[in-house]
């Protein structure tokens, strides 16, 4: 039996997902938790789950903040309206992120997922998970920014480039810039390899806005939505840069 524990601050969210869970013969939920501190409370308490469902934004705070001070070896699959913290939840086992509204069959692939990670005696072992699940970790779909005192998401797919100016990370779409919360460093790890690559220390940039590539006497990206500055691609990163071009 694979037990389970629920952290979710929103009752109806909380009653859906016990509900799903509820089909699966071989969950067992030993709990449902409503906050940060309860969640504390309870993991210094209790045995930890072999698989935690948790919602990121709590009421008194983020759920990171109860495996930062009890740090846990259970698997997690993260559930949350957001995708911004796609990074944080991969390096706190995090087998699957999924985004609400949750849906069964989603709940099902994340659930056979975990299964599918678990040892034989002639199989993985406990790192090698670790590393399995890191190499199939989601790719960042869409980014929440804040203006003044509202929230906006931007699908990444609307992103022509990010850059680095004043120790902060900027997106750029064709209406505007958004500051983010993230480094060059975080998103080059989250971001589809396929779409975004990073020419140098400054500029990641999305090859679906490219409109010029010129190549001497260096070579210089033109975007759509030009920066005032020359992106230009890092001598280290031509031959790099030329690959992914043609994949």
């Amino acid at each position: 039996m694979i037990t389970t524990v629920i952290i979710e601050d929103e009752k109806p969210a909380a009653r859906k997902l016990s509900r799903i869970l509820s089909l699966f013969t071989d969950l067992q939920l030993v709990a449902t938790l409503n906050s940060v501190e309860e969640g504390v409370a309870w993991f210094e308490e209790n045995q930890h789950p072999d698989l935690i469902f948790t919602d990121i934004v709590l009421g008194d705070g983020l759920s990171f903040d109860i495996f930062e001070r009890i740090p846990t070896k259970s698997f997690i699959i993260y559930t949350t309206a957001f995708d911004q913290y796609t990074l944080k939840a991969f390096k706190l086992n995090s087998i699957d992120y999924l985004l609400k509204p949750i849906m069964e069959e989603d709940l099902q692939k994340a659930i056979d997922k975990f299964k599918s990670f678990l040892p034989s005696e002639s199989s993985a072992t406990s790192l090698e998970i670790k590393s399995l699940i890191k190499e199939e970790k989601q790719k960042l779909s869409r980014i929440l920014v804040k203006i003044g005192y509202n929230l906006k998401i931007i699908q990444t797919d609307e992103v022509c480039y990010f850059y680095s100016e004043n120790k902060i990370v900027y997106l750029q779409t064709k209406e505007r810039n958004y500051p983010t919360d993230f480094t060059l460093d975080e998103l080059q790890e989250v971001l589809d390899e396929k779409k975004f690559f990073r020419v140098n220390r400054q500029f990641i940039i999305n090859s679906n806005y490219i409109k010029n590539i010129h190549t001497s006497p260096y070579y210089k990206v033109e975007m759509e939505f030009q920066p005032d500055e020359e992106i230009t691609v890092s001598r280290d990163r031509v031959k790099d840069f030329k690959d992914w071009l043609s994949n």
